[in-house]
C-alpha cells in the first residue's frame, strides 16, 4: 500500500485555483474596476464616470452632537485671522471648535488689513454677523460686544501659529486663558483635532458649513454675478498670477517677457529669498507637484478629460492671471467677474470681497476644477459635498510632471491624463475633506 499525505495536495490545488478566481472576479462585468466598467479616452466627459465614493457630511454632526454650555465660560477667546478670504475662514473655523473646547466665549474675529492684497473688509464686511450667532447657538457662545470690565482692553496675544508638532490647546492655551480671562489666538496648523471631543468638533463644523454666509448685499452681487453666467457652467479656479508663481519657486522658461517681468516684481515685493529652483533641483521639485499647472497645461488636462472646446468657464481667479491665452486658445467661451458685473461695481470691492464672489459661484456651479489644492479649493469642496454637487475635481500637478517627464506626448500623454483623474474621480480622491464629512461608498 502507498501512503501519501493529502495536504501537500489540496495545498497544490487551492493555490491556483484561488489565483484563478481572483482574476475571474477582477474582470467580471460587475467588478467596480473591470474594462467594462472604466470609460476610455473620447468614449464620455469625466463627468459621465461613475463615482464609488461619495463623501456627505458625518451624521454625529448632522445629528446635533452637543454638551450644554457652562453656566460660566473660562474668559474670552478672539481669533486674529491672516492672509486671503478662505485662509482666514479656515482659521477662524479652528478658533470656534478651540473656543468650545476651552470652554470660551468667543468674540467676533479679527480679520488681517493687508496692504498688498488692497483690503481693508474686515468679519462683518464680509459675512452675516447676526445669521453666525444665530446658527451657533447651543454650539458656543459668540457675542458682539466685550463687558465693559474686558472692553477696554486689548487681548493677551498667545502665540500658536508657528509652534512645531502636534499641539495641544488644552495643555498650552488654556492657563494663559484662565489667567488673563480674555486671549486672542491665530490657530495652529498641527493642532491635535483626534483630541477634541465631539461636541467641539461639532461647533467648528457648524461654524465652517452652516453658519457662515455672505452678509446680504455681498450676497445680492454674487446671485447677480451667478445669474449672468450661461448656464451650464464649469467653474475653474487657475491660480498662475505673478505671486503664486514666484512663490513656487519653478522654472518656466517659455514665458512671455511681460509675465517674465511680473514674476521678477512679485520676487522683489514678496519673497526676494525665494528665488527659482534650477537644474536637477528644478526638476524634483516640479515632479514633486509644486508647481503650479500653466493655462495651456491646464487646456490640455481638460481636452483629455473630453471636456468640451464650446463648455462655459467661469474664470475664478485672483487678479492679474497670465498666459491666458494658452486657454482661451481652445476655451472662447470665458466669463470673469471683471466681464459680467459693471466697471464701478467691481473696481470697488477689494481682495475679500472678490474672494467671497468667486467663492459662491463656485459652490453653486454646475462642475468645479482646481487646478491648485489651496484653501479656497478645499473649502469650496466640502461645501459642494455639503449641498450633495460632486462634479468636482482637482487636476494633478505631480501626475502631470510625472508624465510628461517620461517622454508622454500626445495620444499617449492624452490617454494617461484621463487614466489618472477617472481614477481619482471615481475614488473620491484629493477631495482633502475635514473631519466633518464621511466617506459612503456606493
Amino acid at each position: 500500500m502507498i501512503l501519501f499525505s493529502v495536504r501537500p495536495f489540496f495545498t497544490f490545488l487551492i493555490i491556483p485555483l484561488s489565483i484563478l478566481l481572483f482574476l475571474a472576479f477582477l474582470f467580471l462585468p460587475s467588478s467596480p474596476f473591470s474594462q467594462n466598467q472604466q470609460p476610455s479616452l473620447g468614449e464620455v466627459d469625466i463627468w459621465s464616470v461613475k463615482r464609488l465614493v461619495e463623501w456627505k457630511p458625518c451624521n454625529w454632526w448632522l445629528q446635533g452632537h452637543k454638551k450644554a454650555l457652562p453656566l460660566e465660560p473660562n474668559g474670552y477667546i478672539r481669533v486674529d485671522c491672516y492672509g486671503g478670504l478662505n485662509q482666514m475662514r479656515r482659521d477662524f473655523c479652528d478658533g470656534v471648535g478651540i473656543a468650545r473646547l476651552l470652554n470660551a466665549t468667543l468674540v467676533l474675529p479679527k480679520f488681517e488689513v493687508a496692504t498688498y492684497w488692497n483690503e481693508t473688509s474686515g468679519f462683518a464686511d464680509v459675512y452675516d454677523v447676526d445669521y453666525f450667532i444665530q446658527n451657533m447657538n447651543g454650539f458656543v457662545k459668540v457675542v458682539k460686544e466685550l463687558p465693559p470690565e474686558i472692553a477696554s482692553k486689548e487681548p493677551v496675544r498667545v502665540d500658536c501659529s508657528k509652534r512645531k508638532g502636534q499641539f495641544d490647546y488644552v495643555e498650552s492655551i488654556l492657563p494663559s486663558l484662565l489667567e488673563h480671562k480674555y486671549i486672542s489666538i491665530t490657530p495652529a496648523m498641527s493642532q491635535r483635532r483626534d483630541r477634541y471631543p465631539l461636541y467641539a468638533k461639532a461647533a467648528l463644523c457648524q461654524a465652517c458649513y452652516k453658519a457662515l454666509r455672505l452678509k446680504r448685499s455681498l450676497e445680492m452681487k454674487a446671485s447677480k454675478l451667478l445669474d449672468a453666467i450661461p448656464k451650464p457652467f464649469l467653474s475653474l479656479h487657475l491660480r498662475f498670477e505673478p505671486d503664486m508663481v514666484a512663490y513656487s519657486q519653478c522654472e518656466y522658461p517659455g514665458l512671455s517677457p511681460a509675465s517674465m517681468k511680473a514674476v521678477e516684481v512679485a520676487h522683489g515685493q514678496l519673497m526676494a529669498e525665494r528665488k527659482p529652483w534650477t537644474g536637477e533641483v528644478a526638476r524634483i521639485w516640479r515632479q514633486r507637484g509644486k508647481c503650479p499647472l500653466t493655462p495651456n497645461e491646464t487646456a490640455l488636462i481638460l481636452q483629455a478629460l473630453s471636456v468640451s472646446s464650446t463648455t462655459n468657464i467661469y474664470l475664478a481667479a485672483g487678479d492679474g492671471l497670465m498666459e491666458i491665452e494658452g486657454l482661451t486658445y481652445t476655451y472662447s467661451n470665458i466669463f470673469t467677474k471683471s466681464s459680467l458685473l459693471s466697471g464701478e461695481e467691481f473696481t470697488s470691492m477689494h481682495g475679500n470681497t472678490k474672494a467671497a464672489l468667486d467663492y459662491y459661484v463656485s459652490i453653486n456651479s454646475d462642475s468645479y476644477i482646481a487646478t491648485y489644492f489651496g484653501n479656497m479649493d478645499k473649502m469650496v469642496a466640502a461645501m459642494r459635498a455639503f449641498k450633495g454637487l460632486y462634479k468636482t475635481l482637482f487636476l494633478s500637478r505631480r501626475g502631470f510632471a510625472e508624465l510628461t517627464s517620461q517622454g508622454l506626448k500626445g495620444k499617449e500623454l492624452m490617454q494617461a491624463l484621463w487614466m489618472l483623474h477617472r481614477d481619482d474621480f471615481v475614488m473620491g480622491r484629493g477631495s482633502a475633506l475635514s473631519e466633518c464629512f464621511c466617506e459612503f461608498k456606493l
